[in-house]
């Protein structure tokens, strides 16, 4: 498939109605906030993760739409697939296992004798196979200790941190349960107490950017690629319910268009036509429809268009 022609930035906006969009492991899993401002913090991996659990789910590792980083499965046994492709997996293991420090490199320099563009065949396979790092990107050096690797890919599509619109105030909610651990606890007490941390409610806005130009030199993104990410970001709450989350959901997905490879205007002046209001009298805004999102379609700079999807 061709990679894409174009280039887009996006903004997605998505709310949480009691629940922790993204728990602080450093804060007790606390939701993640601004200490400054007060406002609510997403991290672009968290995202990530949820578009990566979509895919997985639509496509059921399909060819070309498997996923590189997921949970259970070492980096190095999929690095090691690449090395099977081109018959040398087992050398690739060996480099792997040895405790001998100067075999990595005799090995890997045997290896790129024999076939010089080794690097790049192991690193179009991955871009290939894993629809992740065709999107996102990959660091595949932890295989071969620097003899011979995957490579380290800079993918075309990346997002910034997910900010939320207004303060958001975490509260600790405490819970009960009557499942006891112990049959001493059993005998002391019926209930257990517990907590858990929710915001009451947050609208978030986080910004993105695709590049043709990374997509055409690197992984081979393509418009096929491109509208699947589209939809796994419009979807990606939808299968990956969690009562800690509560009620999550992509509210729009404003995306700009560009008509060149390059762009033809610099992303924060497009992002700067979206504008967020809500009514100054609400003091606690508690639903989407407390917000106003309006686009100054007006302002578009020549060679951009756009789309939005809800």
């Amino acid at each position: 498939m061709e990679p894409i022609k174009n280039r887009y930035d996006f903004i997605i906006l998505f709310d949480v109605e009691n629940g922790n969009p993204n728990g602080d492991p450093d804060a007790g899993n606390m939701p993640r906030i601004d200490p400054e401002t007060g406002l609510g913090l997403v991290t672009d991996v968290c995202l990530k993760r949820k578009i990566r659990n979509y895919v997985e789910t639509v496509r059921e590792d399909e060819h070309g739409y498997r996923i590189y980083i997921k949970a259970g499965v070492p980096l190095n046994r999929s690095d090691a697939e690449a090395g099977d492709s081109l018959s040398v997996g087992d050398s690739l293991r060996e480099i792997q296992a040895t405790k001998d420090k100067k075999k990595p490199k005799e090995i890997g320099a045997q290896l790129k004798k024999d076939t010089p563009d080794i690097d790049r065949k192991l690193r179009y396979y991955m871009c290939e196979n894993f629809y992740d790092i065709r999107t996102f990107g990959a660091v595949m050096t932890t295989f071969v200790k620097g003899a011979l690797n995957c490579g380290q890919v800079r993918g075309p599509v990346q997002f910034g941190f997910a900010r939320s619109i207004d303060p958001v105030l975490p509260q600790d909610v405490t819970i009960t349960r009557v499942a006891i651990t112990t049959e001493s606890d059993a005998e002391d007490k019926e209930t257990a107490m517990g907590n858990k941390y929710i915001v009451p409610y947050g609208l978030y806005r986080c910004e993105g950017f695709v590049s043709a130009n990374l997509a055409r030199k690197t992984t081979g993104f393509s418009d096929d690629d491109l509208e699947l990410l589209w939809e796994a970001i419009l979807n990606m709450f939808e299968n990956d319910r969690s009562a800690a989350r509560g009620m999550m959901a992509v509210r729009e997905l404003i995306i700009f268009k560009h008509d060149s490879e390059l762009g033809n205007a610099p992303a924060h002046k497009l992002f700067d036509l979206v504008r967020i209001t809500r009514d100054p009298e609400l003091i606690a805004p508690r639903s989407y429809s407390d917000y106003t999102v309006e686009v100054d379609e007006n302002r578009l700079p020549a060679g951009v268009s756009i789309i939005r999807k809800s």
